[in-house]
């Protein structure tokens, strides 16, 4: 954690420790492994956030016809996860022709999971990007009614600012809610050059968890435009950014950032 006395330019930039606000991979293949060793850095990994389930007694109050929906908008793989334990827990059968409009593709593969995967009924953006799934989305539009399954302190506005623009007739399901992971110990014992972020809830939680916080020459990054927006708001200045088209994962954003600081 940066502490009360601010760090060089110089220091900042010869990064040693990068906090990543997430889980460490399961997979030692992971390409979060290969900056370690490419760069001799330490890698730790926090989770900032957890999410809990909303029971399908409460969701019910959100007066949503799981059913009546001919297309359903995924951002991340926890949303699918929620998506279909509400539609158990509310035993509702989803149709066979549903189609699923996903972030990313591995978003979409993780599908399979659940659902017998077809393309014709599996579509997801390009690079990303909210604005390649909305690429997709228009192309599929027509007569289609659009359930967006999201985190109820935490949906994209963007998204559902498209949505409204575009006509699309559409319903936010709240299927899930980010809580504050307890993180002091973490913050309070070590010093970070590099923090990375991947939700606003991630952001919040740092200051759930200091809320004297001072940047103080640590470096941040952040994993899309809402984050990025996030971190801003908070009066952090941003300095790794993704996706951009030089650098589509954070991974390769701090590979460039490395790169350029060597």
């Amino acid at each position: 954690m940066a502490k009360s006395g601010a760090k060089s330019s110089s220091t900042a930039k010869s990064a040693k420790r990068i906090l990543i606000s997430q889980p460490r991979p399961e997979s030692e293949k992971s390409p979060y492994f290969d900056l370690e060793k490419k760069y001799q850095v330490e890698l730790v990994f926090t989770p900032f956030i957890k999410l809990e389930g909303i029971p399908a007694r409460e969701f019910r109050r959100q007066k949503i016809d799981i059913a009546s929906y001919s297309a359903v908008i995924f951002t991340s793989r926890n949303a699918i996860d929620h998506f279909f334990r509400t539609c158990e827990e509310m035993k509702v059968a989803i149709g066979q022709d549903t189609k699923y409009f996903c972030i990313t593709e591995a978003v979409a593969l993780y599908l399979q999971k659940f659902i017998l995967y077809r393309k014709r009924k599996v579509f997801y953006g390009a690079d990303g990007t909210n604005k390649s799934m909305f690429d997709v989305i228009n192309r599929h539009k027509e007569n289609e009614k659009f359930l967006y399954v999201c985190s109820e302190n935490q949906q994209d506005n963007e998204i559902v600012g498209w949505l409204k623009n575009n006509k699309c007739e559409f319903a936010l399901a709240f299927m899930y809610r980010t809580v504050s992971n307890d993180i002091k110990e973490i913050l309070g014992h070590d010093e970070y050059d590099v923090i990375c972020f991947f939700t606003p809830s991630g952001v919040k939680s740092l200051f759930d968890n200091a809320p004297s916080f001072k940047q103080n020459g640590t470096v941040i990054g952040a994993f899309g435009s809402n984050t990025s927006k996030a971190v801003e708001d908070a009066g952090l200045t941003l300095e790794i950014k993704a996706p951009i088209p030089s650098a589509p994962s954070m991974v390769s954003a701090l590979d460039k950032y490395l790169a350029a600081n060597k």
